[in-house]
């Protein structure tokens, strides 16, 4: 018996979505009393695999050849290497969530996503996820033989432990029918998912060439940029900074909404915030309904002071 975790990795490095996977694999482990192994196809040095055992992996299984964007062949490569698993551990990535629920399928296992906690139980697993877009939370049991978990964003912290693992090649079987003609990837950038501050605007900034003390502010305070919905739709912002239900759910521990009114589909996707803050020139647009704190006020007015003070402190 043993926990696996997907360990995921961005140009050779892993980032804090995984070592918050396996931080959360290695405490339900404890639960279960056994080991928790990472499966990695991202052609990681020895160093940087070695990170693992920082947050609790015991054993890191390690091959090349397959493509993030090759969901089947990922799929077959932890369908040949999860039979001592019974439960499978997934950050909350566009990749993880490729391969979790083909994964699913082919071992006829139970799975949830948008999990925020370990286990209250294990024998079944009984677990709390977000449902209704984060309005409630939800108490799911799992009766399967095997569990798969795909974690909500930023929902578990690091856990840092003393430990060692020991890294093992494994061979992959890719015979895939998939071709992948082109990947862009976004880079240089924050990721929206894992942010912990993000800086986001709407059509209030009236204007794409005015986006320029959103970055400063972000920067600042070492945040994401993120927009709204129309904001992509228009091309003022790449789509890849789009945030709501339709594009990328966040859940940081601070979000700044600059200009932007805050209808339900872009609220649905930001609610998890901690601490929302709402600068807005209209009193009565609804984001305001949702902050925990508001400005009623001009962006162009209240940003450059904002950032102004900021420079003060630091």
């Amino acid at each position: 018996m043993s926990v696996l975790v997907y360990a995921e990795s961005w140009g050779g490095s892993f980032r804090k979505s995984t070592y918050e996977a396996v931080s959360y694999a290695s405490e339900t482990a404890k639960l279960l009393r056994t080991d928790v192994i990472a499966l990695t196809f991202g052609n990681e040095s020895d160093d940087e695999l070695l990170k693992l055992e920082n947050y609790g992996a015991n054993k890191v299984l390690t091959t090349s050849g397959i493509e993030k964007g090759d969901s089947k062949a990922a799929t077959d490569l932890f369908s040949a290497n999860c039979s001592d698993a019974n439960m499978i551990i997934f950050p909350s990535t566009y990749t993880s969530k490729m391969i979790a629920p083909r994964l699913a399928a082919k071992l006829k296992a139970g799975m949830t996503s948008n999990v925020i906690s370990t286990p209250s139980s294990v024998s079944p697993i009984e677990i709390k996820r977000k449902s209704f877009s984060g309005k409630a939370i939800e108490n799911t049991k799992i009766n399967t033989e095997k569990a798969i978990i795909i974690l909500a964003p930023n929902a578990f912290g690091l856990v840092e432990c003393n430990g060692s693992c020991k890294i093992q090649k494994i061979e992959s079987a890719n015979n895939t029918s998939v071709t992948i003609n082109s990947q862009k990837v976004a880079s240089g950038k924050i990721s929206l998912a894992e942010a912990e501050i993000i800086v986001s605007a709407g059509r209030g900034l009236k204007g794409p060439e005015n986006w320029e003390m959103i970055e400063e502010l972000a920067n600042l305070l070492g945040a994401a940029t993120a927009c709204s919905k129309p904001v992509s739709d228009i091309g003022w912002r790449p789509h890849s900074e789009h945030v709501g239900q339709t594009g990328i759910v966040v859940a940081p521990n601070l979000y700044i909404a600059v200009g932007i009114s805050g209808a339900i589909q872009h609220l649905a996707g930001v609610n998890s915030s901690k601490i929302m803050v709402v600068i807005n020139t209209d009193p009565e647009a609804p984001f305001f309904k949702s902050a925990d704190y508001g400005i009623v006020g001009d962006a162009f007015e209240v940003i450059p002071k904002l950032i102004e003070e900021i420079k003060r402190i630091n």
